[in-house]
């Protein structure tokens, strides 16, 4: 029994399964977007096959990501910890780990409806090409947010059957704020990307000029959500998630210094799961009070 938790575990370990809480809440808003439209009715089945959806996905996606950078991840001190480069799973096993994720994708999204089920081998394109990004282009930052992004649309869709403006905005809420934080993240491998002709934002711009962009970029996304609120006439609790989410993404720009590393897991993980959470609980609230 003991040796069955320890697997469990070391897979949760490989996806990172804590950071679900990046992608989830957008989803959870997407979908409660949809039901407030009235073109959609409550169904447990239905925020199950959503809630379904992410985790096989997400499962999909990192488990591809640690499998397709294990040689990387293994001459990189950070990330010679981990999984595969640490022998605790191997390279077989995470492959297959992805190829049976993606199939249950596939398969809950086409318990869905027709449209959610003729989308997902694009997502799932776009969710895994994700991984191969840094080898030809420095915006690798921005396919990670285009990979999280299609979870609020995507949930709308799962009740609607059709897009709109309002989770497509959210969409690209999510996308800008994923990019600039994930700026904020690799500043920590910089060198190491240098060296090893990896490229991204902080190997072409440097640490001063990627922050600045990243601030950019969580702009934008602050000020795609007031547009979304104003969009959809929100209240008083949307606007209180606005308030916070705009707060600690200001905070997590004050804490981290150019040429310091040692605030960023902290703004990397706690900021901005805070932001995200709150935001979309506050907003999931407004749209039933």
């Amino acid at each position: 029994m003991k040796s069955i938790f320890r697997n469990i575990n070391n897979y949760l370990s490989l996806v990172k399964f804590s950071h679900t809480v990046f992608a989830m809440p957008f989803a959870l808003l997407g979908f409660f977007t949809a039901i407030n439209t009235g073109e959609g009715e409550f169904s447990w089945r239905q925020l199950l096959l959503v809630i379904l959806c992410m985790v096989f996905a997400r499962n999909a996606a990192m488990g591809f990501n640690r499998y397709a950078d294990q040689r990387t991840d293994r001459m990189n001190p950070r990330t010679a910890g981990r999984e595969i480069p640490a022998g605790v799973i191997s390279s077989r096993a995470a492959l297959l780990f992805v190829i049976i994720n993606s199939v249950l994708f596939i398969a809950a999204a086409g318990f869905i409806n027709m449209l959610t089920l003729a989308l997902s081998p694009v997502a799932l394109a776009v969710i895994l090409g994700y991984s191969l990004t840094k080898r030809f282009t420095s915006l690798s930052h921005l396919f990670l947010g285009l990979a999280l992004s299609l979870a609020p649309t995507g949930a709308y869709i799962s009740v609607t059957g059709k897009f709109d403006i309002i989770p497509i905005m959210y969409s690209f809420v999510v996308l800008f704020w994923v990019a600039g934080f994930d700026i904020i993240y690799s500043l920590q491998d910089s060198e190491f990307d240098r060296r090893n002709q990896l490229l991204s934002i902080p190997v072409k711009l440097g640490p001063v000029m990627s922050l600045v962009l990243s601030a950019l970029f969580h702009l934008a996304s602050v000020a795609l959500v007031v547009i979304a609120g104003l969009l959809s006439g929100s209240g008083i609790f949307f606007w209180t998630g606005t308030a916070i989410f705009a707060l600690l993404l200001t905070w997590e720009h004050i804490i981290v210094k150019p040429g310091d590393n040692s605030s960023i897991l902290k703004a990397f993980g706690i900021m901005n799961s805070y932001a995200g959470l709150l935001f979309c609980a506050l907003a999931i609230a407004d749209l039933f009070v």
